[in-house]
């Protein structure tokens, strides 16, 4: 069984920045891709970031581009979301998921290619 923990959430204003961890168990870590999404309030859950096994594919959602950095550690079992220039909408609670392929030099969007998520955590951007 995988575990998958997000942390970093929290409120800020308009503009602010924080920084998301996602700490996965496993042995296998280093050999997924891992993504972030998203979900609003009334809304459906949406991606916004991946990376690859390997750390050297990354792919954003449009409304996150320039703005928000996905990275890892895997000596530490760690995939962050840097998240600057936060806005109003970026509100929501961000989940973290694993991919369920491994060693894909591709990045995905779909969340059902996505086998192991967290609780989440919420994130709150006041104007």
């Amino acid at each position: 069984q995988v575990h998958v923990v997000e942390s970093g959430g929290g409120s800020v204003q308009a503009g602010g920045s924080l920084r998301l961890s996602c700490a996965a168990s496993g042995r296998t870590f280093s050999l997924h891709g891992m993504g972030w999404f998203r979900q609003a309030p009334g809304k459906e859950r949406e991606f916004v970031a991946a990376i690859n096994w390997s750390g050297r594919s990354t792919y954003y959602a449009d409304s996150v581009k320039g703005r928000f950095t996905i990275s890892r550690d895997n000596a530490k079992n760690t995939v962050y979301l840097q998240m600057n220039s936060l806005k109003p909408e970026d509100t929501a609670v961000y989940y973290c998921a694993r991919d369920s392929r491994t060693y894909s030099d591709y990045t995905h969007t779909d969340q059902y290619e996505y086998d192991y998520w967290g609780q989440g955590t919420q994130v709150t951007v006041s104007s």
